[in-house]
């Protein structure tokens, strides 16, 4: 039996980074409360977990930019709306694989189509 390939859109990729970052960054300020006997640490933990949530809010800012640079696409397979970030993306709510590239089309999906080297390798 051929395993599936599942794909996701890189913009969810992104998105799910720094939510990562934030529930991160808050265990990481809980270990520092539970650290509170020794300051030092304490002290430690709570920057750390404060850095990494103002990253996430870099990330979220920066994904955000880049989400309106997205050429928005019709899904051909569930027809909602959805948002693509170079030559190749998947659907964000169906996964279906999407391109805007005629020469890729009927190709296997690879997300490394959208690598310039790649590409060039591959002509």
């Amino acid at each position: 039996m051929a395993q599936q390939m599942t794909y996701s859109s890189k913009i969810n990729k992104i998105r799910t980074f720094a939510l990562i970052l934030v529930f991160a960054g808050i265990l990481i300020m809980y270990g520092g409360i539970m650290a509170r006997r020794i300051e030092w640490l304490m002290l430690i933990l709570f920057v750390l977990g404060v850095l990494m949530i103002v990253l996430s809010c870099v990330v979220y800012i920066w994904i955000g930019t880049l989400s309106l640079r997205a050429v928005p696409v019709i899904c051909p397979n569930c027809e909602k709306p959805t948002k693509m970030l170079g030559r190749v993306d998947a659907c964000m709510h169906c996964k279906e694989p999407l391109t805007l590239d005629k020469n890729l089309e009927g190709k296997e999906f690879d997300e490394r189509y959208n690598n310039r080297k790649f590409r060039e390798e591959n002509k």
